[in-house]
């Protein structure tokens, strides 16, 4: 299923050809009907000599309703560009023909209407050569050319025949599992209530299907679907679609909305884009224009920032960013119109690179330009890399909408640059949807991970007796966001790079050594744990013997275990005292603090460290004054 737009100059026939070809008038407005000219936007359908049915999008082609013009060019698919015999090019011609080349409407058909007032074969011949030296270098430079009357229906069927022939090689709209409607058109009908049309795009849309209105963000449900005055259970991308919306008041609702599945779409008030302007703009573009943004069928005004440059000369082109007055709804690859708003002119366009920047980029910010040259250039796997730079960690569902791809074909290059290696898997859990699995650049991940490790390596011989760095002082250096650090240290932690011990990091490859005056030291320290081993000196009275960070490396190495805040043991005082405690349990089902306490002739506040301790680690669990053994430690 495909959409047509009309394009062309003012009583050129374009309503009345559609008229002709499809039985039903496009013009609905009373105004248009008394002064026979269109106003606004008119849609019709009729179907092809094959069967295949075709909306078409009729527009105005007075320059004062340009505007409304653009609100229907935006969902073609293909043009059918409408020129009168008497008169040949005028102004709406060209600035339609330029509209349609900035748009990229790559498939059109040329009618040249009113043939039937043309009586002169020299005359028909010279209006041709005009259309053909006007559309030169243009997308429509190899549009046929096909004499046509709306009147005596003249020429109908060859014109048919050239559109369905044009259609036929165009490849059918994508299903990018993500549908939007750009809303052209908003009424209330008695017993149904409020109804939207528009062309589908990016994915579909079922009955049933709870939606969101943006930018307004309003709820509601689709009641029912119409392709071509179709009922329908479904409507698939690339159709005229009218939906019912209930919940929803027409009032709500405007032109330029986006009706979408929740959770598919963000609006923007910045967009980035590549701009064209138009050879015969009379002045050039200077840095922060003000400008009309045309895209789908939303109109906007912005602010237009020169990235790279200060001014723009007509004809050339430049790398933009718009600042927007009001959000809208785009998506990478998405084409544009920019116009002027007094005195209105059509100042040129391009196509959207990124439509959600991260902030107000420096324009001459060297990495920017590159990368959105990047994205201009159009290969897949260049796209990709950069969005996952700017993203800085997207799952690949984040991934594929900044880079409006396709599931099949995103995911498939994805995995060529995991495989590569020029992307990086941040995930642990491989049974997660793939679509949530987070990735990053491997020029992020190395640069991140050579930082990590070179600061751990600081650390540590800046404090070589230390267990490792705290966590968040490490985070706090690197300034990272707390998401992408957490990724990255637990991803260095599986590949046994580092180790987390608690809120403490540490390089796999290091260990503490004691130098000499150290061991001295710490044999003298021990001599007061060997005098009394199950009532040794507290940590704190340890700390004040040894020093906080030889203390902290004795028990980061094993030579002494901590079991409380001021609790700690010799390895052979703590092994004998579990011991103890295991074959008594074993024995007896049981122990009690007493029991220990005399045991091994220690105070009560040691003995109670010790069984609080094995009731944390899972040995054992108090029942009253009792310890017992925990059921699952039961045969260890």
């Amino acid at each position: 299923m495909h959409v047509i737009g009309t394009a062309g100059h003012i009583d050129h026939g374009k309503s009345a050809l559609i008229a002709a070809l499809s039985g039903t008038h496009p013009d609905r407005l009373k105004e248009e009907i008394a002064r026979e000219m269109s106003i606004d936007l008119g849609f019709a359908w009729f179907d092809l000599p094959n069967g295949e049915p075709v909306g078409v999008v009729d527009v105005p082609g007075h320059r004062d309703f340009i505007e409304n013009m653009l609100a229907g060019v935006g969902g073609i698919d293909a043009a059918l560009f409408v020129i009168a015999a008497d008169e040949g090019i005028m102004p709406q011609t060209r600035e339609h023909l330029a509209i349609l080349d900035l748009l990229q409407i790559q498939t059109s058909v040329i009618a040249l209407n009113k043939i039937d007032l043309i009586h002169d074969p020299e005359w028909l011949d010279m209006i041709k050569l005009d259309i053909m030296e006007a559309i030169k270098g243009t997308t429509l430079e190899n549009a046929p050319i096909i004499g046509v009357s709306a009147k005596t229906k003249q020429g109908l069927n060859e014109l048919k025949i050239a559109l369905q022939k044009m259609l036929e090689e165009k490849a059918g709209r994508s299903d990018l599992g993500r549908p939007r409607l750009p809303i052209d058109r908003v009424f209330h009908l008695s017993g149904f209530g409020t109804i939207v049309t528009g062309t589908l795009l990016d994915g579909v849309f079922h009955l049933g299907d709870d939606v969101l209105v943006l930018p307004s963000r309003l709820k509601g449900r689709i009641r029912g679907l119409q392709t071509h005055k179709q009922k329908e259970e479904s409507a698939y991308p690339g159709s005229r679609t009218a939906i019912n919306i209930s919940g929803i008041n027409k009032k709500e609702i405007k032109r330029g909305d986006v009706i979408i599945l929740p959770n598919s779409y963000q609006p923007t008030h910045l967009l980035d884009l590549h701009f064209r302007l138009l050879a015969d703009i009379k002045s050039p573009i200077k840095h922060n224009t003000e400008v009309k943004l045309f895209l789908g069928a939303a109109e906007v005004q912005a602010r237009l920032r020169l990235l790279g440059c200060n001014e723009l000369e007509p004809g050339n082109e430049a790398l933009i960013q718009l600042k927007l007055i009001k959000p809208v709804v785009a998506v990478r690859g998405d084409r544009y119109i920019l116009r002027r708003p007094s005195p209105s002119e059509t100042l040129g366009g391009g196509v959207v690179l990124d439509p959600h920047p991260e902030k107000i980029h420096k324009r001459f910010n060297k990495q920017t330009l590159n990368a959105l040259n990047e994205m201009l250039k159009g290969d897949p796997e260049g796209i990709l890399l950069q969005a996952t730079e700017r993203l800085s960690t997207p799952t690949i569902e984040e991934l594929l909408q900044k880079a409006a791809l396709s599931p099949d074909k995103g995911l498939q290059i994805i995995n060529a640059l995991l495989e590569k290696g020029l992307l990086i898997s941040l995930s642990a859990d491989t049974s997660q949807s793939a679509s949530h699995e987070r990735i990053v650049t491997q020029a992020l991940w190395l640069r991140e991970t050579e930082c990590i490790v070179s600061l751990l390596t600081g650390f540590h011989q800046e404090f070589p007796l230390r267990e490792g760095m705290p966590r968040e002082a490490l985070r706090a250096k690197l300034d990272m966001n707390s998401e992408l650090f957490e990724l990255i240290v637990n991803k260095l932690a599986r590949e046994s790079k580092i180790k987390l011990s608690g809120t403490i990091i540490f390089l796999a490859s290091h260990k503490i050594t004691l130098s000499k005056e150290q061991e001295v030291e710490v044999k003298n320290f021990f001599q007061k744990f060997n005098a009394a081993p199950y009532n040794p000196p507290g940590f704190k009275e340890s700390q004040e013997l040894l020093g906080e960070d030889l203390l902290t490396a004795l028990i980061f190495t094993g030579r002494l275990i901590r079991v409380s805040d001021d609790i700690i043991f010799t390895p052979d005082a703590y092994h004998q005292m579990i011991a103890m405690v295991k074959e008594r349990l074993y024995q007896n089902g049981s122990i009690s603090l007493t029991e220990l306490r005399d045991h091994f002739q220690t105070s009560r506040r040691f003995a109670l460290a010790l069984l609080e301790h094995l009731d944390l680690v899972g040995m054992t669990v108090r029942q009253g004054d009792l310890r017992i053994l925990k059921e699952n430690s039961k045969g260890n």
